[in-house]
């Protein structure tokens, strides 16, 4: 059987547009012969679509969008991703499914049995769990379809198959499948697409069945799926390998005839950095779109984080649809501005500078009463990137750009921003990257851009908010070097404070900075959605209590 591998980009609820895009991937793999064409997981609605399920029309036009698709599929058969109903007076309405469509019409509808709950997920919340299922006739082969988390129940290693009971890979094998099929939308992460292949070769190796991967790409809110999907054969060996992040199709023959050559992934699969990289991108690039602003505004401060961001931006909507503003203080050396100046003209985007003396010491005029008798402090400092957001929301209303925030996760993490000041946008598109990623971004930008948009001196110089005279981020947190595992250590991770410290870290510096994390979820919960990269963001996948009383010492 000749197997499409459909990687597409769908949008959530365009239920017209994703049948279209469905389709045309159908068409054109009729075109090169296949037998089946396999879409990835919800792609008819598109995932995540959160409490649009809990509509009840939005329920409805998805299965009629699901009859309309049907009606127009002729040739190929084809796999793909939507709801059904479960037809109980009790439970959950719904199910999470995989449909085969042929000749016209849905021919069988398999349901997902291991819904996932940890991390950004939660279709326990939406979807009752399925049945063991029956393996599908189609093309002389006995399918066995699988959606997602369902493969995941043989993970070799880690957490997720402890949450679990029942095995869908084993039954379906056990009930005569030729061939295991699962469709996913599985997020990106830093390391996440090495996983999936070896949970899916061990899949295979245990069973002795290839194992088809179609997995979704693109932006959706706070999550960028990368695509990469891949076959593997009986034998665990990688036959085919889609690239990442972007929208591809590719026919793979199963059962792999023989003497097939095995493919290396990672001739096709970018490393960890250029990986973020393409993920950031999309994820910007998607959400403009997917939201509806064509342009981008953001403060460029002459900084290491703003560079990246200009420079994501410059590539996900073109450099003519990003507007860069310097908006330097009494405090703002000549020497970033010089470097915002020089980032924008080297990149190719809009850039004007607006003053914020003028504001800021208003500002200081009408609140002289208020302060008098008190030190200049953090109140005074935080008016002047409240002054810069305030201006940036100004600019948004007038021309309609969205504003991006330009805040890495080792600030957000400890509260190293302020609220309504450099938070303030539509979306934070580098909340996720720790700081020490940052540089290697810019870094590995400048070594893959024959324009090296990022200036020298915004990657040697010490990383400073410029807010009162002398200062640098050093003077406030640990060394970025010890701040960043540590922060991986504590959100990611879940280690104690006792595990952080026998890892070698000083212990008073472990209890500082655990301690700014707690006391800063309040800000964290006002921010703007971030572009969700490593295995755990501050994001809905991570839900703290802002009122709790919880001390590191407990811990």
């Amino acid at each position: 059987m000749r197997i499409a591998l459909a990687q597409l980009n769908p949008t959530v609820g365009d239920l017209a547009g994703n049948v279209e895009r469905i389709l045309r991937a159908h068409r054109q793999a009729a075109e090169v012969g296949a037998d089946l064409v396999v879409a990835p997981e919800l792609s008819l609605l598109g995932y995540p679509p959160k409490d649009l399920l809990m509509k009840p029309r939005f329920v409805a036009d998805s299965l009629a969008a699901l009859e309309r698709l049907a009606g127009q599929v002729r040739g190929p058969a084809l796999v793909v991703g939507c709801i059904d109903r479960t037809g109980a007076e009790r439970g959950l309405p719904l199910y999470n499914t995989a449909a085969l469509v042929a000749d016209g019409r849905v021919v069988a509808k398999i349901h997902k049995r291991l819904l996932p709950f940890y991390d950004v997920f939660d279709e326990g919340r939406y979807f009752e769990r399925g049945d063991p299922a029956p393996v599908v006739a189609c093309g002389g082969l006995r399918l066995g379809l699988m959606i997602c988390e369902d493969m995941w129940s043989e993970q070799p290693a880690g957490p997720i198959a402890r949450y679990y009971q029942g095995n869908p890979a084993a039954d379906l094998v056990q009930a005569g499948a030729d061939v295991l099929i699962d469709i996913s939308a599985s997020p990106f992460d830093m390391g996440k697409i090495a996983a999936r292949q070896t949970v899916a070769r061990t899949v295979a190796e245990r069973h002795g069945r290839p194992v088809v991967y179609v997995n979704q790409v693109g932006g959706n809110d706070e999550l960028v799926f990368d695509g990469a999907s891949f076959a593997v054969d009986a034998g665990g060996r990688v036959v085919a390998q889609l690239p990442a992040f972007e929208e591809a199709l590719q026919i793979v023959e199963v059962p792999a005839p023989a003497g097939a050559a095995a493919v290396d992934p990672a001739e096709v699969l970018p490393g960890d950095v250029e990986a973020v990289r393409r993920a950031l991108v999309l994820g910007l690039g998607d959400y403009m779109r997917k939201v509806g602003f064509s342009d981008a505004v953001l403060g460029l401060s002459g900084g290491v984080d703003s560079s990246l961001v200009a420079c994501l931006a410059a590539e996900a909507v073109g450099p003519d649809h990003v507007h860069g503003v310097a908006m330097p203080s009494r405090y703002s050396s000549r020497e970033s501005l010089e470097d915002a100046q020089d980032l924008a003209r080297r990149l190719g985007i809009h850039f004007r500078t607006i003053p914020i003396d003028g504001p800021h010491a208003a500002f200081e005029d009408a609140l002289a009463d208020a302060f008098a008798g008190r030190e200049p402090d953090v109140a005074e400092e935080n008016i002047q990137a409240r002054v810069r957001g305030t201006i940036l929301m100004a600019l948004s209303n007038k021309f309609g750009c969205l504003v991006l925030a330009t805040g890495n996760k080792s600030e957000v993490g400890v509260g190293y921003c302020t609220l309504y000041g450099d938070m303030a946008g539509g979306l934070a598109v580098i909340s996720d990257v720790p700081k020490t990623l940052v540089y290697d971004l810019c870094r590995h930008i400048n070594a893959t851009d024959r324009r090296r948009p990022v200036p020298e001196r915004v990657l040697t110089k010490a990383p400073s908010a410029e807010l009162k005279p002398g200062q640098t981020d050093q003077d406030s947190l640990p060394p970025y070097e010890v701040l960043d595992p540590i922060l991986e250590m504590y959100v990611r991770d879940e280690r104690s404070h006792d595990d952080i410290v026998a890892a070698g870290f000083d212990p008073a510096t472990v209890a500082r900075v655990v301690r700014m994390v707690d006391r800063s979820e309040y800000k964290r919960q006002q921010a703007a959605p971030g572009l969700k990269v490593t295995g755990r963001a501050f994001g809905f996948g991570r839900r703290m209590p802002i009122a709790q009383r919880y001390e590191p010492g407990d811990r």
